[in-house]
């Protein structure tokens, strides 16, 4: 049976037991509701989770561990001609075997029958039947696949009679156990905290899970190159000497991308910072109910566009205009229309993901002017104070420390942005102070070591690690700071 359908027959189930708790829960009552420790929606529920919980638990350990034992009992029964040559020629074995047997129920007896007596090519059956295979098929193969499809339809058998076992006696022990005294809202409410606990703490098993692996290939990397060189070189060239020649190995210099990706971010906050933090003061203090209502969702359409769409808008029009502007510029002044500022450059970039940024520093500013009471205002306009007055020395002062976190959360924001970068900065990794010329970023090259098909055996390709844990931290200090500065001077003003 498929996967899905049993989840829909365990729901059903669910529901079953829901409505027999219930009903249950009332017919031991006599119809006097007080004479419950809990409302029957409880005794519904309780017997739901019984019914659900332990199904959906044993169906997930099961699809998980039912591959690996039939993996390996199919490895076991490959020749040893096989099994000698290696883990990576038995895995490609394997990963054929199952292949086939994917497309063995594809074919009829007859031509099933012919692959086994060698009158017919199974691999070009198989490709006939939108099948590919990565390697001849062997007889061997072929038996091994008709064992995996015969353990997986077995295993997938056995798999639906346990669970819905277990679903129908997980509902008849809830069903047993309900009685007027029975806690059974206890019993839920334990069971939803539990969940609530599970859902947190996935958050944090897997900023544990990323850390943790880019850690482990990060290590790989500073065995093969010294840290010092890494965190305080100054040239990114990341080749390999040639076979037989002297063991210089490239250069892994940060210090050129951590230099373009604060420059470039720090363009950013320069234009988006005024931009989008007039907007907030406008829409939270000037603008009208009905202006504002329509002023800030359109300008927080710009925060869902996609941020290639940014890239291709100064790829096509916002770097060939500066570019044009000064090169009029310069024949203006100099008489020579030599453009000074390049189509890919820092400003380019900045310039885009300035506008990117916009709707979150103005967003979360404006929530933040909102919060501020009603009678700090009033207080100020009594005494006399003008609405910009009050705006610069009674609201920004009370809102400035949310502010603050707002802008740091945005910094950590255009730190990590990698495809704007891209198309609108370029890739050359420079050291140099002028935004009118071409800067790449830490995320731009992370890009670029693990794009095509490569192993991760090489300094080449673990710098991206090292990269990756670098811009991990430094975003991560960045939002730590953010909250801390929020948290701490929030309440003095609530």
């Amino acid at each position: 049976m498929n996967t899905s359908l049993i989840i829909l027959f365990i729901l059903v189930l669910g529901l079953i037991g829901y409505v027999t708790g219930r009903t249950r829960s009332l017919s031991i009552s006599g119809g006097k509701l007080s004479a419950l420790h809990s409302r029957p929606v409880y005794y519904g529920s309780y017997v739901a989770i019984w019914a659900v919980i332990p199904s959906l638990i044993v169906l997930f350990v099961w699809l998980i561990a039912a591959p690996i034992y039939i993996d390996s009992l199919i490895r076991s029964s490959f020749p040893d001609s096989v099994l000698s040559q290696g883990s990576a020629t038995t895995e490609l074995t394997l990963g054929t075997t199952r292949s086939m047997a994917g497309g063995i129920l594809l074919l009829s007896a007859e031509e099933l029958e012919a692959a086994k007596s060698g009158t017919g090519n199974l691999r070009e059956i198989l490709a006939s039947k939108g099948v590919p295979l990565a390697s001849e098929a062997q007889p061997f193969m072929i038996e091994a696949a008709e064992s995996f499809n015969a353990l997986s339809a077995t295993s997938r058998l056995l798999m639906t009679i346990v669970v819905f076992a277990i679903g129908v006696l997980g509902a008849f022990f809830a069903v047993r156990r309900i009685g007027l005294r029975f806690r059974a809202r206890n019993q839920v409410e334990r069971v939803i905290l539990a969940g609530l606990i599970l859902a947190s703490s996935i958050a944090i098993l897997t900023t544990v899970g990323i850390v943790g692996s880019m850690l482990s290939e990060t290590t790989r990397f500073f065995q093969s190159v010294p840290a010092y060189s890494f965190f305080f070189g100054t040239v990114w060239d990341p080749r390999f000497a040639a076979a037989g020649a002297a063991a210089t190995a490239g250069q892994f210099g940060l210090i050129p991308l951590l230099a373009g990706t604060l420059y470039i971010a720090l363009v950013a906050m320069l234009f988006a910072v005024p931009v989008g933090l007039f907007a907030a003061i406008y829409m939270a203090e000037y603008a009208s109910p009905v202006v504002r209502g329509t002023a800030k969702p359109l300008l927080e359409i710009l925060a869902g566009i996609p941020t290639i769409v940014y890239g291709f808008f100064a790829l096509v029009t916002v770097g060939p205009f500066l570019r044009d502007i000064s090169t009029e510029l310069n024949g203006l002044v100099t008489g020579n229309y030599v453009n000074f500022i390049q189509a890919q450059s820092v400003l380019t970039a900045g310039l885009v993901m300035g506008i990117m940024l916009i709707p979150f520093v103005s967003s979360l500013s404006d929530d933040i002017i909102t919060q501020v009471p009603r009678a700090m205002r009033d207080g100020s306009l009594g005494l006399g104070a003008t609405r910009s007055e009050t705006i610069k020395r009674v609201i920004l002062p009370a809102a400035l420390p949310g502010i603050v976190g707002a802008l740091l959360l945005t910094a950590s924001r255009a730190v990590g942005e990698t495809m704007i970068v891209v198309l609108a900065a370029g890739v050359a990794a420079r050291l140099q102070l002028n935004p009118f010329e071409p800067m790449t970023t830490v995320t731009v090259k992370i890009v670029n070591q693990l794009t095509g098909d490569l192993e991760f055996t090489s300094p080449q390709t673990l710098v991206a690690f090292a990269l990756g844990i670098t811009l991990f931290v430094i975003t991560l200090f960045l939002n730590i700071y953010a909250l801390y500065i929020v948290r701490k001077y929030r309440e003095q003003y609530e």
